[in-house]
């Protein structure tokens, strides 16, 4: 998973990145918070690990701005010294999904980590087949069908069609999209992932009159919507 850690202690923050790095996972160190913050107008991240007491823009001013911004924000975990049972609370109650006080344990905080990750991103059931309305994905032959119709598409179509079914209604960046399907820093044009967006959007009809959006969303990626129908008489 694609992790943000905020926090303006170097030595730490780079502690925590090599302690989730060496649980899978890849990580970015912010240690302003202002420019987490603009970061966050064109990345996506699935968890964020957020220090309260950053000076120039903390954790919590962080959190409340993505509760006004984004419509479906990644969870939180507060690593802050602040200790006191009101702080927790508090920290709690703006909207964090976990609270972690310093010094960092390796163990407890991939712990927390990956049950806020659950909590958040629900496994898939264990069979090969996922099912969204009319579309179904066969991850095992790696094929989709759409109303009973096979549709042909290459293993990167596939796998991206399958991640913004997965993210319905949740902007991805473009750079999370790359590193999800190619890997981190790939060397590939810009536009092929325009070119895989288009294929995706004409082969699996994801267009208003068939009740779905594939849109762009500028300066940011793509986002899958699911449209409300009308009911006719």
């Amino acid at each position: 998973m694609r992790i943000g850690i905020l926090d303006d202690e170097p030595t730490l923050a780079s502690h925590v990145e090599a302690i989730l790095t060496a649980a899978g996972h890849s990580c970015m160190i912010f240690n302003s918070g202002r420019r987490l913050l603009n970061v966050l107008h064109h990345e996506t991240f699935d968890l964020l690990i957020l220090d309260w007491n950053v000076p120039d823009f903390s954790g919590l001013n962080i959190l409340g701005w993505m509760k006004e911004h984004i419509e479906k924000y990644p969870p939180v975990i507060l690593l802050t010294s602040r200790s006191t049972e009101e702080d927790i609370v508090d920290g709690l109650r703006a909207g964090a999904d976990d609270y972690i006080v310093k010094p960092v344990q390796a163990a407890i905080l991939v712990a927390r980590v990956e049950a806020a990750l659950r909590r958040a991103y629900p496994a898939p059931p264990p069979a090969n087949i996922e099912t969204f309305d009319d579309y179904v994905f066969d991850l095992g032959q790696e094929r989709v069908t759409h109303a009973g119709r096979p549709v042909a598409m290459t293993a990167k179509e596939f796998l991206l069609a399958l991640l913004l079914f997965r993210n319905m209604h949740r902007a991805l960046s473009r750079a999370y999209i790359f590193e999800a399907l190619w890997g981190r820093s790939p060397d590939l044009p810009t536009r092929t992932l325009d070119a895989h967006v288009s294929k995706i959007r004409s082969k699996l009809n994801l267009r208003p009159e068939n009740g779905y959006r594939l849109a762009p969303v500028y300066a940011y990626g793509y986002r899958l919507e699911k449209l409300l129908r009308e009911i006719s008489g």
